[in-house]
């Protein structure tokens, strides 16, 4: 992400390029890029007059360019903000000319999302040279608990790593519905206290006892009366608890514990690297491990690959995604 933060230093020390092609598929991204643009060229005197928004739908690349080549009034800059540019992809050819030269007083910025355009095309390679091409790409899954406590760290919060994986687990890596939720919470939270399970719990609506990471834990354990407590949590509330999650959420719980039976060196750095977690659940996956040798997990993954099948329709006729859930969970813990 260092590309990213070059171009919002850049653009908050007003140091622009007359063309800005954002492009991928994190719209999250380009979005900041792009709102950041709106705010920091002109003052909000300058923008009656200086500021357009104009949507890919709706106009074409000519009318683009005829507006790009107009000279700013009473101010350095216009600015020209161009939205779901992907839909003018087949058409960019005719910026050609325009991008080989672009006007210095005009910034027009291209968000061209979920579209990977054609680098092989002239015009490309003018925006190129000239202007700034950012490719906004997804975070992983793994990657979200730093970006949620980094996130929160830029505002003066932190952030119990319990209450990030509820998070990263009801959330996933949408990371434009993650940052409405930590605004939202930052709203009703101080930020002398950390964010606790129990405030994401009040506030978000994530039960911090009943979800995929304490069911993890559990199993991990092997406390049965916990494990079907949970699954029988999920069962009564479907719709906040899909069973796709949870198959993905147990899959990969079965692959980390793999990969520390796997190392040599087991400590809590060298656990913490391989699983791809936070050192602050190390010693839960290292329960984990004494309680699964390396064959019953590999066995627990070819179970949980076969519910996953199963809950498709394939030879399960009849039989709910609860009771898949369960009995999985049950042949699991019984190795």
């Amino acid at each position: 992400m260092s590309d990213l933060q070059n171009i919002l230093s850049d653009i908050k020390s007003k140091k622009f390029a007359p063309i800005y092609f954002l492009h991928g598929d994190e719209p999250y991204f380009i979005d900041q890029i792009s709102n950041l643009i709106q705010e920091e060229v002109l003052t909000e005197a300058e923008r009656g007059f200086n500021q357009m928004v104009l949507y890919g739908k709706d106009v074409t690349v000519d009318e683009i360019v005829e507006n790009a080549k107009r000279f700013p009034m009473m101010a350095q800059y216009q600015v020209i903000i161009v939205k779901e540019a992907q839909h003018l992809a087949a058409k960019l050819s005719a910026m050609e000319q325009y991008a080989a030269a672009p006007l210095e007083s005009t910034i027009l910025v291209l968000n061209f999302k979920y579209k990977k355009p054609d680098g092989r095309k002239k015009v490309f390679k003018h925006i190129k040279k000239n202007g700034v091409v950012f490719d906004s790409k997804p975070i992983y899954d793994n990657k979200m608990p730093a970006w949620i406590t980094n996130y929160l760290k830029v505002k003066k919060y932190s952030i119990d790593p319990k209450a990030v994986q509820m998070l990263v687990e009801f959330l996933g890596n949408d990371l434009g519905r993650v940052s409405n939720e930590l605004e939202k919470l930052m709203i009703v939270h101080k930020p002398e206290s950390p964010i606790t399970p129990q405030v994401i719990e009040d506030n978000i609506g994530i039960s911090k006892d009943y979800n995929n990471f304490e069911l993890r834990k559990a199993l991990g354990m092997r406390d049965v009366v916990k494990v079907h407590r949970i699954i029988n949590y999920f069962a009564d509330n479907p719709k906040e608890n899909p069973l796709v999650l949870t198959t993905a959420q147990m899959h990969n719980f079965f692959v980390q514990l793999l990969k520390v039976h796997a190392l040599k060196d087991r400590s809590p750095r060298s656990v913490a690297k391989a699983a791809g977690i936070n050192p602050f659940f190390v010693q839960e996956l290292l329960t984990a491990v004494r309680n699964y040798p390396m064959k019953y997990c590999s066995r627990a993954i070819k179970l949980i690959r076969e519910m996953d099948v199963k809950s498709k329709g394939v030879d399960a006729i009849n039989i709910s995604q609860a009771d898949l859930l369960k009995e999985t969970m049950v042949k699991i813990m019984a190795t």
